[in-house]
């Protein structure tokens, strides 16, 4: 079967798709688009002798002939693109986050149902070995009905501040509100039982020096506590606490499954510890607590980002596109279920810790309510419905810290081209 065609829309978090397509027996790298020549560049020196076209910009880039587009640029914009890219016939891998606001998940979901073509979230976390295998495990049997987990996902980005925000005192990172950023916590959770979240109350805490030092307006970190379909809780935190982790855990009616914890030193991605009984209630016959050591993490996906998980979200993408209907892809509606919860904990934080009901787009009637709500903290998004990035209201930060920032920035360029 022939090679699906794939041009990649931001090259600095494009360049593990980038890696995908260049080395992939199902996929070819033809195009990469972007602002930044110095990343441009980069792509340049290690695909020498490719037949790759490069574009500075969108308008150039979306009439290359290919089939498929992966979206890696500003976490914020990646809807208007993914409709674009959707109604010119392209399949779309959209890494996070699918949507800012309502009116952009209602045009989204609508995109994709009349386009026909393949829509996958890359919400990578997912496809780590361990949230792999704990999928595998639920869906077994393996510690019966889920009724409560907890998804954390802990990343202090004040050292890697400058290179992933340049000094912009406008961009994403420094507007986006505490919860969000949710899908890399409350995900994983939700693609291992396959349940719909329907309410949610959010949590913030307060600013702090880290948070004020790099020039993020957001509250230092977030929690969503969420109710699924099936009365089930989770609960999700995520944020710029001091020392990293990643962690997933899920009770069910007969037992418990958990990931390594970042303190583990070894196997934190693929390393999961279960106690589950054989059967609901027969205390007296408990199982034995058992390790795993999943076999997903094989020498197709070493080298790539996250554990392997950005080789697995890619290949599965391909793979639908091919026609394998059994791919495990992360459609529009599970992105969905996956950013909500976040997008409506920051309403419950603004409504001092009211339950909010989370919307199911699947419906058509449902959209109808939200087509219009722009609400968020991006001022290019929100119109007249801009919301503050802290209950407390939106911080002033000098312009001196963003210069700071940028000047760091500066020095780490300069550093590369010597």
């Amino acid at each position: 079967m022939k090679k699906v065609r794939v041009g990649v829309l931001g090259a600095h978090r494009g360049r593990t798709m980038i890696h995908y397509c260049k080395n992939a027996e199902n996929a070819e790298l033809v195009a990469v688009c972007d602002k930044a020549p110095y990343e441009l560049e980069k792509v340049r020196r290690e695909a020498e002798g490719l037949p790759i076209a490069y574009y500075d910009n969108f308008e150039d880039f979306i009439k290359h002939d290919m089939d498929a587009v992966v979206l890696a640029n500003y976490a914020n914009e990646h809807a208007p693109f993914a409709i674009r890219c959707l109604d010119a016939g392209l399949h779309v891998f959209s890494e996070v986050l699918p949507v800012q606001t309502m009116k952009e998940a209602v045009a989204l979901v609508e995109a994709v149902e009349r386009s026909g073509k393949v829509y996958a979230y890359g919400e990578n976390y997912c496809y780590m070995a361990a949230p792999r295998e704990m999928r595998r495990l639920y869906r077994e049997g393996k510690i019966g009905t889920f009724e409560y987990g907890e998804g954390e996902y802990v990343h202090n980005c004040e050292p890697i501040w400058p290179e992933i925000t340049y000094g912009e005192p406008d961009h994403w990172r420094n507007n986006m509100y505490s919860t969000f950023y949710c899908t890399h916590s409350l995900g994983p959770i939700l693609h291992i039982t396959g349940l719909r979240p329907v309410s949610v109350i959010g949590f913030e805490s307060s600013n702090n020096a880290r948070r004020f030092r790099q020039g993020s307006r957001a509250a230092s970190f977030g929690i969503e506590m969420v109710t699924l379909e099936n009365g089930a809780l989770v609960k999700s935190i995520h944020g710029g606490l001091y020392k990293n982790n990643i962690s997933y855990v899920v009770y069910g009616s007969k037992g418990r499954m958990e990931s390594a914890r970042e303190d583990a030193q070894t196997g934190m991605h693929d390393r999961i510890y279960v106690n589950a009984d054989d059967v609901e209630g027969d205390y007296d016959h408990p199982g034995k607590i058992e390790t795993y050591l999943p076999a997903e993490r094989d020498e197709q996906s070493k080298g790539f980002g996250h554990g392997g998980s950005d080789f697995w979200s890619m290949y599965y993408f391909i793979e639908k596109i091919r026609g394998d209907e059994t791919a495990d892809v992360i459609g529009v509606y599970e992105a969905l279920d996956m950013f909500l919860p976040g997008l409506f904990a920051f309403r419950s934080i603004l409504n001092n810790g009211a339950s909010m009901e989370i919307p199911d787009l699947r419906d058509p009637e449902e959209r109808d309510k939200w087509r219009d709500d722009t609400a968020c903290t991006d001022p290019n998004a929100a119109g007249d419905r801009l919301l503050p990035t802290c209950k407390g209201g939106t911080p002033d930060i000098p312009m001196e810290i963003y210069d700071a920032v940028r000047e760091k920035w500066e020095d780490i360029l300069a550093s590369r081209d010597n």
